[in-house]
């Protein structure tokens, strides 16, 4: 199964940082997502050499992931094509999950 069959995503960015919370929509699917969206797994997805920390939020069934270097030098020193990093939550939320 896909991440994105029981939870969504949000991004925001600051600088070279960007941040990304996935939010279960449903709270039977929390613990699944806890046990298998980890900041290693963000990590493989987005490249090992980025630091990601996860925050966690229990009461909301959601996390938030800070990854740091992942704009490539941020919106005003980046030639990538989505210097904002609005769809890397696609990115994530396309990882597999063993259920």
């Amino acid at each position: 199964m896909k991440l994105h069959e029981i939870a969504h995503g949000r991004t925001g960015d600051k600088g070279n940082t960007s941040n990304i919370s996935i939010i279960a929509y449903r709270p039977e699917d929390w613990p699944l997502i806890l046990r298998e969206v980890t900041e290693a797994r963000v990590a493989e997805v987005f490249g090992p050499e980025l630091r990601v920390t996860r925050y966690v939020l229990p009461q909301l069934n959601a996390m938030n992931f800070v990854i740091e270097g992942a704009l490539k030098g941020g919106v005003t020193r980046s030639l990538a094509i989505d210097a904002h990093g609005k769809a890397l939550s696609f990115a994530l939320l396309d990882m597999e999950l063993t259920p």
